[in-house]
């Protein structure tokens, strides 16, 4: 397979992949890290010859360690887990948050995608302001800091019942009615909004900024080739690689703290995740923006177009997130726990150091079907690790005072919601 690299006119990388075969995905058992040997294949051993905790990986050496094999996946995974103690020792992080739906309505029809309807399907829905708020403040109540509000991509533009909606509401467009929102949160509680609204222009990616510490955008994927007729991202117009990494570099111009990542097992190549995860490095060594990088996992559903789909293995899970660590090893990096439960706390072995965002209140409307852990259980989970589990907020402490620099109410609620560490004051 060939892999060539260039830039559009707003110097985003656009990376042109050769055609996607499914592989069935290998089955690997968890190995405990301690059994880890030196010996490999040559190609193997010099990925990580000489490799110290802190320095990151080459290109080459990610392709090479993307396929090792099984019986040397230990030495990889103790390579990723030293990356993690030397950012970021003895510690992995949460936020505890609510999910705020604010609209199912999308006009991107992905294939592995069960949160999407469209207006007059059953679930179809859009939040009303007195929504928002009244799950805002049970969550409140529990402790939670983060209200992440997650939406279709302006479903307004192909649907015309989303335009009476926000007509009725008051509003132009999506974009405004989740501007209000994040606003009303913010001033009506003690919830710090986390935006996912899709592409951004740059006039609203500092909108949003004013009234959001954070926002995201999952790039998923650098290959054009799901793009194709049948594959995950056909009709779905703003999967496009080029103009998500155009929405994260914008961030970055505007020193914005964003959250991106990967969905590994829709199609692509093991090295169409080594070459997603380059164009997000290649961006954090330009802006430093990058807050966090999400590895996820695609879970099958009955009712999407890819239910016959096989998913990605726990080794090919353990070999990615592995991987990503190794590339930036000074970024923050997640997986979700309920994504790889029962035993999603093998993934501390492999490097990452948070677990996202885990809500006691509120489901995950992306995977119904796989509930949060109880925070207790992922507490002493995480413990049986041997790492302290912390809450931090939906911005991590390292980008809190380029925040909280900017006069105003976000400011003055960070400062209220952080204690001396840059840590959430509520106790995990």
């Amino acid at each position: 397979m060939t892999h060539a690299a260039n830039r559009d006119s707003d110097s985003c990388i656009i990376y042109q992949l050769g055609s996607v075969k499914l592989l069935e995905p290998s089955k690997v058992t968890p190995t405990d890290i301690s059994t880890a040997t030196r010996e490999g294949p040559p190609s193997f051993a010099r990925a990580l010859e000489h490799l110290r905790p802190g320095d990151a990986i080459s290109r080459d050496a990610a392709l090479r360690l993307i396929r090792c094999p099984d019986e040397h996946l230990p030495e990889l995974l103790a390579a990723a887990r030293a990356a993690k103690e030397h950012f970021k020792p003895r510690i992995v992080t949460y936020s505890r948050k609510v999910f705020l739906p604010l609209t199912n309505l999308c006009r991107d029809y992905c294939g592995y995608c069960i949160f999407r309807r469209d207006p007059g399907k059953p679930g179809a829905h859009t939040m009303t302001p007195d929504e928002v708020l009244e799950v805002a403040r049970k969550g409140e109540k529990l402790g939670c800091t983060e209200a992440l509000f997650s939406l279709g991509d302006k479903p307004e533009l192909i649907f015309p019942e989303m335009r009476e909606m926000l007509r009725h509401l008051g509003y132009k467009s999506t974009l405004h009615y989740l501007e209000a929102m994040c606003e009303l949160v913010l001033r009506e509680t003690s919830l710090l909004p986390h935006p996912n609204p899709g592409l951004l222009s740059a006039e609203w990616i500092a909108r949003l900024a004013a009234v959001s510490p954070s926002m995201g955008l999952m790039l998923e994927t650098a290959s054009t080739a799901l793009l194709a007729p049948g594959a995950a991202h056909d009709n779905a117009p703003d999967k496009v690689p080029a103009r998500r990494l155009r929405t994260i570099e914008e961030a970055g111009k505007q020193k914005v703290p964003f959250t991106t990542g990967l969905l590994i097992g829709i199609g692509e190549l093991p090295e169409d995740r080594v070459e997603t995860l380059l164009a997000i490095r290649d961006l954090h060594e330009r802006y430093g923006h990058i807050q966090e990088v999400i590895v996820q996992n695609f879970r099958v559903k009955p009712a999407i177009p890819m239910a016959g789909w096989p998913e990605p293995s726990q080794g090919e899970m353990l070999r990615t997130v592995a991987v990503a660590r190794l590339l930036m090893p000074n970024v923050n990096i997640q997986a979700p726990p309920n994504l790889s439960a029962p035993y999603y706390e093998e993934l501390l072995g492999a490097g990452i150091n948070d677990w996202g965002g885990i809500s006691p209140l509120t489901p995950d409307y992306i995977n119904p079907e796989k509930p949060w852990p109880h925070l207790e259980q992922l507490r002493l989970r995480t413990e049986a690790k041997g790492f302290q589990l912390r809450q931090r907020l939906p911005v991590y402490p390292e980008f809190l005072p380029g925040v909280t620099a900017k006069p105003g109410l976000l400011s003055q609620k960070l400062q209220s919601a952080v204690d001396h560490q840059g840590f959430a004051r509520r106790a995990a």
